[in-house]
């Protein structure tokens, strides 16, 4: 389809897919995943810098700003789009993470480098929101949870791109030029955004424009609405609490196990490339089974590997594999929640409910990396798994409950 398509609408009003927007959707979110998950590729190398002295608890704090930004991003992003619509808000958003990212390359100092984690993360938390109802909005209900899976997909796989080039670029030129890197990525991306027209005529976006910003808010936070969001909230916080603080922290915690960087680094791709593989997995039996039903399952897999790491003896072997069940269940739970979210909540409130979702997911990824930092200074790699460990199970209990609700709306 070409670029400047409009989404299709059938006879009954649904919205036929446009693979065009949703895979620009998905380049984006590959751009922020890269941003995102860069910071803990570097880590070890910036707890290093003797011209920085950043302490483990000054990174993760550092490390868990993003997500602060991200969290003021994602809610106004919903907010500023009925004003000036999603395009003009990608593309503030995408230059913000752009220009966030050269503050922390360029960094002389922690707060500089503070200062650019945080305004990364709001263009970050815009961007992710708007890009995820954008590609909602342009695909059929039946196709729901693949949609999300796709989109959300560019998180890992931006972690992915990281990991791997961190491989030859962090020995040979150090921790910045990683930042550089992702800077240049955001304005090619920006660029492409630039040129395309982002669909106003679907069915969903004719719906959300039907409802005044108080109503979207009250169909979420009053009645039963508000039980539903406050399980959304407990899923997507301790969900990312585990998922990125483990981002983070990977690497780090196996040279805490005794790995060497490289061997370190090679686990941190395992943990996102699995995170990849695993949500198309997961997702198409989301939309054969349920999102919220698949999620329980999901969830269940970050636990397992996190108790792994806590209990099994270390080999290279059930490290891979403990790993490889962590980036299953962290990232497909929060795409399986986030699609939950879009649909158990009325047709014009979605993108509000998608800001909430997206917006308590970033509390939980601000937490993250802080707890992390806390737990591998006192308790080393196995204090950090077990605290992580001890989110999954709440996550895994929250999962239930939402999907007894979702069950419950169906029926």
């Amino acid at each position: 389809m070409h670029l400047n398509a409009p989404a299709r609408t059938d006879e009954c009003g649904e919205t036929r897919s446009n693979p065009a927007v949703i895979g620009l959707c998905m380049v984006i979110t590959v751009i922020e995943g890269f941003n995102l998950i860069v910071y803990g590729s570097v880590i070890p190398l910036l707890l290093e810098d003797s011209y920085l002295r950043i302490t483990d608890q000054q990174a993760g704090l550092v490390g868990g700003l993003v997500y602060i930004g991200a969290i003021a991003g994602s809610v106004l992003a919903p907010l500023a789009a009925e004003r000036s619509g999603r395009k003009w808000v990608l593309i503030v958003a995408i230059a913000l993470f752009a220009f966030g990212a050269v503050i922390t390359g360029a960094s002389i100092s922690i707060v500089m480098l503070a200062v650019g984690r945080f305004v990364t993360g709001f263009g970050v938390g815009g961007a992710l929101t708007t890009a995820m109802t954008v590609a909602r909005n342009s695909a059929d209900s039946s196709r729901a949870s693949l949609v999300v899976t796709i989109t959300m997909a560019g998180i890992p796989l931006g972690g992915v791109v990281a990991s791997l080039l961190a491989i030859p670029v962090l020995p040979a030129f150090g921790w910045r030029p990683m930042f550089f890197i992702g800077a240049c990525t955001a304005l090619v991306i920006l660029a492409a955004v630039v040129m395309i027209d982002i669909p106003t005529d679907t069915a969903q976006e004719v719906a959300g424009r039907l409802w005044s910003s108080r109503e979207k808010i009250a169909a979420l936070f009053t009645g039963r609405g508000s039980l539903i969001a406050l399980t959304v909230a407990v899923c997507a916080i301790s969900n990312m609490v585990a998922w990125q603080g483990l981002n983070v922290w990977a690497a780090q915690s196996m040279i805490d196990l005794g790995y060497s960087l490289n061997t370190a680094l090679v686990i941190t791709f395992t943990l996102t490339g699995a995170a990849v593989l695993g949500s198309f997995f997961s997702a198409w039996a989301a939309d054969r089974r349920g999102a919220s039903v698949v999620a329980i399952g999901t969830s269940a897999c970050t636990l397992v590997g996190l108790l792994g790491m806590v209990y099994l003896p270390t080999s290279m072997t059930a490290t891979m594999i403990c790993v490889a069940l962590m980036g299953i269940g962290g990232h497909s739970t929060m795409n399986l929640v986030h699609t939950t979210t879009a649909d158990i909540y009325p047709l014009p409130a979605r993108a509000t409910a998608l800001g909430w979702s997206n917006g308590t997911s970033f509390v939980g990824a601000f937490l993250g990396p802080v707890i992390g930092g806390t737990a591998i200074m006192s308790g080393g790699a196995v204090g950090l798994f077990s605290t992580f460990a001890n989110a999954a199970a709440v996550c895994v209990v929250a999962v239930c409950a939402l999907c007894f609700a979702d069950r419950g709306i169906g029926r």
